[in-house]
């Protein structure tokens, strides 16, 4: 069975599309058949993310009526499937944000999972997004703003009647004037923490190679935190593979 998991964040530059290409890998490299899509029809960046900005066929063209959305899909060379958005001016010309659910019952038994990157916000787009999912998960920074957006849509999500899996709470920078985890929680009427991710330099310079984080910088922080996010989805455990020496001062102290 197809599980379609729509990623929101109810506020732009909460770091959704990082997260959505880092998360649709971690999940292919644990052997699971994932397509990641990008539901930003007017701002869309995941193709950038993952450093294939340009396509024949994209998410536009299945909405325009021009191509059925398997001929959408490319393959990664982590083992993703991408299916993007145009980026062009052009791309925006009679498109219909509300044709997306439809659209992509063609993927029903495509891939295990389906992973929509929605466009910042609560507008139109996201709304398509969430009202295509069967399952979100909400991006959040720990600010009081990003977290009254993440509330909005977690409301959203239950009158749509998709289901919220939890809040990822992302680039946690560990200093005192950051919301604590119990505030986030407590305001999102304690929705589940999938994981909170830290502030990590090796994210930006993952973005600016044009690569996930977890294949271009392993052992990062943030790498770890996404993992461990992806394991947790698909019931897994997730543990960090320490050096022998570590392990050694571990068991010595």
């Amino acid at each position: 069975m197809t599980r379609i998991i729509a990623v929101v964040s109810g506020k732009g530059g909460v770091g959704k599309t990082t997260f959505v290409a880092n998360l649709g890998a971690a999940l292919a490299g644990m052997g699971k058949n994932v397509i990641v899509l990008d539901a930003n029809l007017t701002t869309p960046n995941l193709g950038i993310h993952l450093g294939i900005p340009l396509f024949p066929i994209t998410l536009h063209d299945v909405l325009k009526g021009r191509a059925n959305i398997r001929d959408a899909i490319y393959d990664h060379e982590s083992g993703l499937k991408v299916i993007p958005a145009g980026i062009s001016l052009r791309d925006l010309r009679g498109v219909d944000s509300s044709s997306l659910p439809n659209a992509l019952l063609d993927l029903l038994g495509a891939a295990d999972i389906v992973i929509l990157d929605a466009a910042a916000g609560l507008g139109r787009e996201a709304l398509a997004a969430m009202e295509a999912a069967d399952e979100m998960i909400v991006i959040t920074n720990p600010d009081l703003p990003a977290v009254t957006d993440a509330l909005k849509a977690v409301k959203l999500a239950e009158q749509l009647g998709t289901k919220t899996l939890g809040v990822v709470v992302n680039r946690v920078k560990g200093q005192k004037h950051e919301m604590r985890r119990e505030e986030i929680l407590g305001m999102l009427d304690d929705i589940s923490l999938l994981a909170e991710v830290p502030e990590d330099i090796n994210v930006q310079k993952a973005i600016a190679a044009r690569v996930p984080v977890i294949h271009h910088k392993p052992n990062a922080q943030a790498s770890h935190a996404i993992r461990r996010t992806a394991a947790a989805l698909v019931g897994r455990s997730y543990f960090i593979d320490k050096p022998w020496h570590q392990r050694l001062f571990g068991f010595l102290r």
